[in-house]
């Protein structure tokens, strides 16, 4: 399973042209599933998300969570995370969970961040949406399970 997760300053999330989801200073977090992923992989990646530290102290150094800081985090499914694209010009999906799985298991995954976590926003899973951000710093990082 894997993160990519950003740092922003806000997020906004359309679906339809209508906001779905939108969130201050926190971080936006798109969410990949493969195949062999469970509900110990989504365990370990929230946790990741949640205590991964990318946020400033008060030196100046990344050295606080997301819940350190009281940001919100927004969950986006991603699917196309999970694609390899080390061979030719287009990605292979074939390692990459299959969606009736998938969305099982980011249900999950979004309903254990928002008993976990009380600042959880989230996307609609194999919804066309359009996501606006502002990045902070830029920081972007890869979390794998």
């Amino acid at each position: 399973m894997r993160a990519l997760i950003q740092r922003v300053n806000w997020s906004r999330l359309l679906i339809a042209g209508e906001v779905h989801a939108e969130i201050g200073p926190g971080l936006l977090a798109f969410i990949g599933m493969e195949k062999d992923d469970d509900s110990a992989a989504a365990d370990k990646l929230l946790h990741k998300v949640l205590s991964y530290r990318v946020f400033a102290d008060a030196e100046g150094k990344m050295n606080l969570g997301l819940k350190d800081v009281g940001g919100e985090l927004l969950l986006v499914s991603q699917f196309t995370l999970a694609a390899s694209t080390s061979k030719g010009l287009r990605p292979s999906f074939s390692s990459a969970m299959p969606p009736s799985q998938a969305e099982i298991l980011y249900g999950e995954l979004l309903a254990k961040a928002r008993v976990g976590y009380d600042k959880v926003q989230s996307g609609v899973f194999a919804a066309d949406m359009q996501i606006a951000l502002e990045n902070n710093g830029p920081v972007t990082f890869m979390l794998q399970s």
